[in-house]
């Protein structure tokens, strides 16, 4: 009878925690011909014309583009190589970089919505090492001492959501300060292939001072990496399972990982970068662009970690469209969907065009106005290899670029996709 009421109970535990079933059923992204979706195949094959004379340009190595609508896949190409010896297919793998920070933000609020937590709990609940932040004052380039004084608040989850936490980013900080005082702490931020956990990194930052006191700025950070940390503590489970367990599975995202698996790491597309006019392999700098198939395969970062494939990612964006549902798996509440969706920072983000949610930046209505961007509440996000998304609710539609590069490119396929697939609408 013990043994009995013990798996009772572990039973009804893991049920409290599992993603539930939903009485909404939409079903999983499948391909159809765009005019039973209300869009144009004639216009949609104008993306061909462009991807094509993008790769002929050398503008970029290689793209793989997806447009779905109402949850049909209405296009799904590639076009260019994958590096030096391989034609680009359609379900090659990218490295997404700041594109995971999204999947991330989305973990966060599964687990607000079981109640674990408030949004505007201080961070040092869970991580006391981020108790009485302290902001920069005053900085010595010659030997790289500081000082600082007490931000006028602590931390919150919130703003690590918001990117208005004043963290930094280090290597690619905008403030040469941070970079250097980064550096000298020896953070890890990206892309590890040596034996370093997420733990590791955000007790380091702890340590380090603030731009600014939280909730005043926008400065984008690595607030995601801490929020992966803390899904852990909260989880009692390493951030890369409870993605797989909690979200890539019930999702069916089979694609998407920190490391691949074996069976996966050929289609990997190499990070390109132009020599002489000629794309080639891009070498080691403060990254191991050979990351995600091996290594240590113990960084998790919830900033920047995942590599994924365009159906894969469109699956993701796809349950955000249903209102936090897929295939009968109900992710998050539709009314929490809607709290991600509406602004969270005030005028701090992008002006007039675009706000930023708690996993998102958002277009609005001046920015509807601009044209080629899409609805009012598209949004979008994009990541450090030059991968780029948009979503747009009010048309169901969704656009994703994968691409691999680095150094200047003069690739204009982001703006002239989104153009182009709102231009296709034909209903």
């Amino acid at each position: 009878m013990k043994i009995l009421l013990t798996l009772v109970f572990a039973a009804v535990a893991l049920s409290l925690h599992a993603q539930t079933p939903s009485s909404k059923k939409s079903s999983p992204l499948m391909p159809a011909p765009p005019g039973t979706v209300g869009m144009s195949p004639e216009r949609l094959a104008r993306i061909d014309a462009m991807l094509q004379e993008s790769v002929a340009e050398g503008q970029i190595p290689g793209v793989v583009a997806l447009v779905a609508r109402n949850g049909k896949i209405v296009y799904h190409k590639a076009f260019g190589s994958a590096d030096a010896d391989r034609k680009l297919q359609p379900d090659d793998i990218f490295r997404i970089a700041s594109q995971t920070k999204a999947i991330t933000a989305t973990a966060v609020m599964m687990l607000w919505e079981e109640g674990k937590f408030q949004l505007d709990d201080p961070i040092s609940d869970y991580i006391p090492e981020f108790k009485n932040p302290q902001v920069l004052q005053s900085f010595k380039y010659s030997d790289t001492t500081f000082t600082t004084r007490p931000a006028n608040k602590e931390i919150t989850i919130r703003h690590l959501l918001t990117h208005t936490s004043g963290i930094g980013y280090g290597v690619i900080d905008g403030d040469e300060r941070m970079k250097l005082l980064y550096k000298k702490a020896g953070t890890k931020e990206v892309f590890a292939t040596d034996e370093v956990r997420i733990s590791d990194l955000v007790k380091q930052l702890a340590k380090l001072p603030l731009h600014h006191d939280p909730g005043e700025r926008y400065t984008y950070s690595l607030g995601l990496d801490v929020l992966g940390y803390l899904v852990e503590i909260v989880s009692g489970m390493s951030f890369d399972r409870f993605l797989r367990e909690r979200l890539f599975d019930p999702l069916g995202m089979d694609d998407t990982w920190f490391y691949l698996p074996d069976n996966k790491a050929h289609r990997l597309v190499d990070i390109q970068y132009k020599v002489d006019g000629q794309w080639e392999a891009f070498p080691y700098t403060f990254y191991d662009p050979d990351y995600p198939v091996k290594g240590a395969r113990t960084f998790f970062g919830g900033g920047a970690g995942l590599s994924s494939t365009a159906k894969d990612y469109a699956t993701f964006l796809q349950m955000y469209l249903n209102g936090g549902e897929l295939n009968g798996v109900r992710i998050l509440s539709r009314t929490t969907v809607a709290t991600i969706m509406k602004n969270q920072t005030g005028n701090l983000f992008g002006g007039d065009e675009e706000d930023y949610g708690l996993a998102f930046g958002m277009l609005t209505g001046q920015g509807v106005a601009k044209g080629g961007l899409g609805g009012e509440g598209t949004f979008v996000w994009g990541g450090y290899f030059n991968t780029q998304y948009f979503a747009d609710p009010s048309e169901g539609i969704i656009g994703i670029l994968m691409k691999q590069t680095q150094g200047p490119t003069n690739d204009q396929t982001s703006w002239k996709f989104r153009q182009l697939v709102g231009a296709s609408i034909d209903d």
